[in-house]
């Protein structure tokens, strides 16, 4: 009832365009409303802070206080300002304003960093963080401690690996023997003197109420205290300070949380992994692939920004953390280059098998039985990990298959727009991803049926792959049932086979799917003339070879 009452309000307000008096309960209230004028948008609005009062919210003033009398803690409405003249730094920006606004009111010594679609799963897990946090052989060095990110919602095989257990599970239990694991952007517990300097010295602030060492002794509802709230969080605070380079969350990359858990071990942070059997969080996921590989897309940008950065892990991180830290950073930040042995592997086997050329040792060779060994131990590893961490067979089939995926959508269009933006040529734009579900995306996505739908550019290296791998296959297969001389195009076989068997998603939303969730239209007609176009040029360049070798 409280939930269509606050419905039908907002929606009343949308309609008018103002809140009339008749919403507004009490002086500060219409403050902030004031605020509100038609020249209010998005990007350019000044600060709003509100303190939400426990009977604006539940209607009942006994709900002030707990079941031991306690109070109940402060709900506060934060609204950064915002202005087309000056970068308001994204994520990042947003958590440097919470981090001053809340050291104003409270300062409190200890931040837990939430996405809007995270909610806490285990009360319990309060009481581990104090637990290293207040243990005296950590104490001093400890910045943060990261829960891993788990989620609901994920259909039974988890299709599109949106778990990432490798990256959240598995690698992070690993550097957590090294400074600990990064910061992951939620689930995550912050000693906030971290944010101000090395551990053995600290950056002072550019006023001391917002000194991590400060003492608030003034009211949280004062007209002093809310005055310097809203003036830390205006959009022009942070000119010519420190914050986003020497305190705080840092600037400079889209991957906020990676970049400044970066910056933080350099300086001499550590950090600690704790991953309960219950889940500490929740969080929704993406249900469709095009947000998936977006929400990555973005990511591989960001880490591009770090890697490609005055702070790169392989040179700064080096000096800093230590060889092996650094590796390990190193491993993320240039992760998009996967993209570059995906793409070969993805379609110079296949053309030179169309064309019955071999490019691999024929089986009766030894090298065969290096690149078979190779193969195996390389996939038996990463299964081995997979399972030890709880997973299934079936989600680790999936999370390789996206693996490959990943390489020839988001890595790939990363990698290409990084570089165009660093040649000048293009720049790319933040995109949140989408948390608004579909009733039929998610119905689909329940059932485990791959989700195309949008006309990205994203899809087509996907299908021109896909559709190269189907007809050098069924080519390859041909040739051998014809008892063709096949025995040096084996590895092309089977490598293609094995890429045709992870894209059946793929060829049922090609041509066996009428929903809206099937392949676009013009994505099959692009990508079958690339196909075609790729297929020729290939075929041009070997009988060029061949002929240039008999001359």
């Amino acid at each position: 009832m409280m939930y269509e009452d606050m419905k039908v309000k907002v929606e009343h307000v949308i309609d008018k365009d103002e809140v009339t008096d008749e919403y507004i309960t009490d002086h500060q209230q219409r403050q902030a409303f004031n605020t509100w004028t038609k020249s209010f948008t998005r990007m350019d609005h000044p600060t709003v802070i509100q303190i939400m009062n426990h009977d604006q919210i539940i209607l009942d003033k006994s709900h002030d206080k707990d079941i031991s009398g306690r109070l109940m803690p402060n709900l506060i409405y934060v609204s950064r300002g915002k202005s087309k003249t000056s970068p308001h730094h994204f994520k990042a920006g947003a958590l440097n304003v919470l981090l001053r606004v809340s050291a104003v009111m409270t300062n409190a010594p200890i931040i837990l960093t939430q996405d809007c679609d995270m909610y806490s799963n285990d009360p319990q897990t309060p009481l581990r963080m104090l637990c290293y946090l207040s243990d005296p052989a950590l104490k001093s060095s400890l910045a943060f401690i990261q829960f891993p990110q788990r989620f609901h919602g994920v259909n039974k095989d988890d299709i599109y690996d949106t778990e990432y257990k490798l990256p959240f599970q598995i690698n992070p239990m690993g550097l957590d023997g090294l400074k600990g694991p990064s910061y992951v952007g939620s689930g995550c517990f912050f000693r906030r003197r971290a944010l101000f300097g090395d551990p053995s010295t600290p950056v002072a602030p550019e006023i001391p109420e917002l000194s991590p060492e400060h003492v608030v002794n003034k009211p949280i509802r004062s007209q002093e205290t809310l005055s310097l709230a809203h003036h830390v969080a205006s959009c022009n605070y942070e000119n010519e300070t420190k914050w986003g380079s020497k305190t705080g969350f840092r600037y400079g990359s889209l991957v906020e949380d990676f970049y400044t858990s970066y910056r933080l071990h350099c300086e001499g942070w550590k950090s600690l992994f704790c991953n309960p059997e219950r889940a500490a969080f929740l969080g929704n996921v993406p249900i469709t692939l095009f947000d998936g590989v977006n929400q990555c897309k973005r990511w591989c940008i960001g880490l591009f920004e770090v890697a490609f950065s005055k702070y790169s892990p392989l040179t700064f991180g080096s000096q800093y953390m230590g060889l092996l830290m650094s590796l390990g950073y190193s491993h993320y930040a240039f992760c998009s280059f996967w993209c570059i042995p995906v793409t070969f592997y993805s379609f110079l086997p296949q053309l030179t098998l169309l064309n019955q050329v071999s490019i691999f040792p024929k089986i009766s060779e030894p090298w065969f039985f290096l690149y078979v060994f190779l193969f195996l131990g390389s996939y038996g590893q990463n299964f081995l990990d997979f399972i030890l961490v709880g997973g299934t067979v079936r989600r680790w089939w999936n999370a390789q298959r996206m693996w490959m995926i990943r390489g020839l959508t988001c890595n790939l269009f990363a990698s290409i727009e990084y570089l165009l933006r660093s040649l000048g040529i293009s720049t790319y734009d933040f995109c949140l991803t989408s948390k608004v579900v579909d009733d039929e995306q998610s119905k689909r996505y329940g059932q485990g049926i791959f989700e195309f739908g949008v006309p990205s550019p994203l899809f087509v290296p996907l299908t021109v792959a896909a559709i190269i791998n189907l007809f050098s296959f069924l080519s390859g297969l041909t040739g051998f049932f014809s008892r063709n001389n096949m025995e040096g195009l084996g590895l092309q076989m089977i490598l293609t086979g094995s890429i045709v068997l992870n894209y059946l998603p793929v060829y049922g939303a090609i041509a066996l799917r009428n929903d809206a969730g099937k392949m676009p239209t013009q994505i099959i007609i692009i990508s079958t003339f690339v196909s075609v176009a790729l297929y020729y040029a290939s075929s041009l360049c070997l009988w060029s070879n061949n002929d240039s070798s008999k001359h």
